[in-house]
Order: structure tokens, then C-alpha cells, then sequence
């Protein structure tokens, strides 16, 4: 998950007003309709405690908004009188419209409504060489022709000695292309930073270039025989595969996250290199041992209640314990959004765990300064599936002892 546009989110204080509207219907009411939501919008904000300007100005941002596009929602975030960030959505709301007014952006529904394709290479070949393309959430992005050699490229069919010496040149001058196609595939890659490779074009030609790529770049290539250069290759047939390319890669590193988190938990020495369990999630956040955080949208932890200051260091389950961070005026705030923002800042990665509704764990009453907390916490024994609770983390490095996972009704460790 790309989290790098969220952090002018957190370089102001404040408090927040965020907005999410679907935005998938266009129909000849549209203009009625789009004032009425934005409208309805602004007043909900402002029942919650937002100031006029704010309001204002997410509604005027409402009321811009592209309905009926490719995308099927939109989000706003705004404080002091001005729209901070905004972003398209690959999925609505699903209560068609979600605002919050609170001291910190509600960006949590936002990992699971930004669209989170790997940015793709996608590389058109033949005998001569490949036109290559960058496509993004957003866009597709024609980048250079890469260029071999055009002759001689074709065989012939005679078994004259002449004519098998030709061939064998044609041999030399495929596999030369194909070198000269996987070197310019390479400098796309490390000028983009594209996560994926789809070569497109025919069998030989695309799996003597993948033959041809550097070692480090060849797990992240795959072949498709939708698409290439030839005039009448189908492009909606290449979409689909690369969607269906997207997707795989999508679930396979999720998998691989989760069997790494799973892995880091059953350590046999004692130390610690992932975690779950808003406590443990806390303490690892406010020393930015997070390397990755894992999140089911859905889990009972992410709305559990943790207390906060302005600097992202300043986060705890308690208040008196943000007070001891040198912050006087503590605000209670949402898990997951806590945790969101100490990810974007400390440049952790953000992983959505798919899957059924995580178990919920006994709750334990974190009292603080006469406020009762009911956190919802991490459970007995990991799922294998989605950590306990919805939060997880793997760590940027051990720690020395084990965190305790409780048993069922023992509360947390």
C-alpha cells in the first residue's frame, strides 16, 4: 500500500474533518443530487463540531467531484478551512457516505477503498523488439520503443547450406533483440519502480526475453499471450490479463506477509519479531519497530480506543502515559488510525489482510485518569489467517522476551 501522499495529513495539527462519498451513479439527476450529498455533508460535519470553513470547503470539494468515471468514490480531508488531500476510490463506502470530525484523519477506510495495484510494466514484443508501457492505479503511461536489430529476423524454409547459415543469423539476431529488450525492461523498472513485469507478444519471443532478464527481476515477470505489437492484438484481453496478473500478485504478497508474521511469532529463542494486541502494537509504534503493519478492517481492535498527541511518538493506552511523553492535553482516538499514521510517518508498509471476521478477544478495562477504555484485544492462539483482533506487525528488529499472548477470558498479557 502506497502511504507516501498521506503525510501532508500529518505535518498539521488538528482536528479533522474527513469525508467519503460514492460517487459510482451519473444519471440526469446528477446535479440535484451531487448538491443535495455535498449539502448533507457539510451539515453532518458541522453537527459533529467542524468549523464553518471546513465545511465549506468540503463541501465545495464534494460538489467538484467526478460521478460516474471509472471511480466509484471519492475521500476529502480538511482542517482549518482548506482540503488537505484527496483521493479517488476503487470501491464506495458502504454506507454511501462516511464523515468524521476528530483529531486525527479518519484514513483507515482509505486502505480499503484506494485502489492498491502494483504499478505494472507491461511490454509489448516481437522479433524487432518491444513498445513498453507503465500503468498505474491511475493511468497508463507509454514509456520508449526499444529497438533490436530488423534484419535479418524471419527464417526460411530451404535446407540449402546458404540458406541454414541465414537462418542461424536469424537465431543470433532473436536472441540479440531479446537481450536488448530485457536490458531496457530493466532500466524501466529501476526508473519506475514498477512492482510487476507482463511481457505480451508470441510464445518464443516473450520467454526468450524473460530468459534474457536480469536474475534479480525475473520473479516478478510473467507472461501473457493476450496483446502485443502485431495490429488487431486485442487489448481488452492484455486489460484483463493484467488485472488478473495485479490481483495474483496482490494475493500472493499478502500471503507471504502473513506466513512471514506467523513465522516471526513462533521464534523458538524468545525474542520478539512480530506482534499483535493493541498494547504490543502501541509500544512497537512509539519506537518505530514497525516495519509492516497488518490490518483486517473489520477487527474488533482497529476501533479500539488509544490515547494521543500531536507528535506521532506521543501514543499510549493510557492518558497519563501521553502526558508523560510531554504532551498535557491527551485526545483519545481510534487504533487503527493511530497506528496509520505512525506507519506513514516512520515509512513503515501497510499490508490489508483479507478474510472472515477476526476472533474477538476478551476485553480488559484500561482505566486511565477516571476514563474507562473497553479495548478489544489480541486473542489466545493466531488464526493463520488474520492476526487476532484485526492489528498485527511485523518488526523492524527482535526484542528480547516473548510479548504474552493470553489465554481465552485471561485478558491481555
Amino acid at each position: 500500500m502506497k502511504l507516501a501522499p498521506l503525510a501532508p495529513l500529518y505535518e498539521r495539527r488538528g482536528p479533522w474533518a474527513t469525508a467519503y462519498l460514492d460517487t459510482s451513479v451519473a444519471d440526469e439527476a446528477l446535479a440535484t443530487r451531487r448538491e443535495l450529498q455535498a449539502r448533507e455533508t457539510a451539515e453532518d460535519l458541522a453537527r459533529q463540531g467542524a468549523d464553518e470553513a471546513t465545511c465549506r470547503a468540503v463541501r465545495e470539494a464534494l460538489e467538484a467531484a467526478t460521478h460516474g468515471g471509472p471511480g466509484a468514490g471519492v475521500a476529502v480531508f480538511a482542517t482549518g478551512g482548506e482540503v488537505v488531500y484527496a483521493s479517488g476510490l476503487t470501491a464506495p463506502p458502504e454506507s454511501g457516505s462516511l464523515t468524521s470530525w476528530a483529531p486525527l484523519p479518519h484514513v483507515a477506510p482509505l486502505v480499503r477503498l484506494l485502489p492498491d495495484e502494483p504499478d505494472c510494466l507491461v511490454a509489448r514484443i516481437d522479433r524487432t523488439g518491444a513498445d513498453l508501457e507503465l500503468r498505474t492505479a491511475d493511468r497508463h503511461r507509454p514509456l520508449d520503443e526499444v529497438a533490436g536489430r530488423d534484419w535479418p529476423v524471419h527464417r526460411t524454409a530451404s535446407a540449402d547450406w546458404s540458406e541454414r547459415h541465414f537462418q542461424l543469423s536469424v537465431e543470433n539476431s532473436w536472441k540479440e533483440n531479446a537481450r536488448t529488450v530485457a536490458e531496457g525492461i530493466a532500466q524501466a523498472v529501476a526508473e519506475t519502480g514498477a512492482e510487476l513485469i507482463v511481457l505480451a507478444g508470441d510464445e518464443r519471443e516473450r520467454r526468450t526475453v524473460r530468459e534474457a532478464l536480469p536474475q534479480h527481476l525475473a520473479p516478478f515477470a510473467v507472461e501473457t499471450r493476450h496483446g502485443g505489437r502485431a495490429a488487431g492484438s486485442s487489448e481488452e484481453s492484455l486489460d484483463a490479463a493484467v488485472e488478473e496478473e495485479q490481483q495474483r500478485f496482490l494475493r500472493r504478497r499478502t500471503a507471504e506477509q502473513l506466513e512471514r508474521f506467523e513465522a516471526a511469532r513462533q521464534r523458538p529463542d524468545g525474542r520478539t519479531e512480530a506482534v499483535d494486541g493493541v498494547p504490543a502494537l502501541v509500544e512497537a509504534a512509539r519506537e518505530h519497530r514497525i516495519e509492516t503493519l497488518l490490518l483486517h478492517p473489520e477487527g474488533p481492535d482497529t476501533y479500539a480506543e488509544v490515547w494521543a498527541g500531536p507528535d506521532p511518538d506521543q501514543l499510549a493506552t493510557r492518558r497519563t502515559e501521553v502526558r508523560e511523553l510531554g504532551e498535557p492535553e491527551p485526545f483519545a482516538t481510534r487504533a487503527d488510525d493511530a497506528l496509520l499514521r505512525s506507519a506513514v510517518t516512520t515509512s513503515a508498509a501497510v499490508v490489508l489482510v483479507p478474510g472472515g471476521e477476526p476472533e474477538r478477544a476478551p476485553q480488559e478495562d484500561l482505566a486511565a485518569d477516571n476514563r474507562t477504555e473497553r479495548q478489544a484485544g489480541s486473542g489466545s492462539e493466531a488464526s493463520g489467517e488474520v492476526p487476532v483482533g484485526g492489528l498485527g506487525a511485523v518488526l523492524r528488529w527482535a526484542t528480547e522476551g516473548e510479548h504474552p499472548r493470553p489465554e481465552p477470558g485471561t485478558g491481555r498479557g
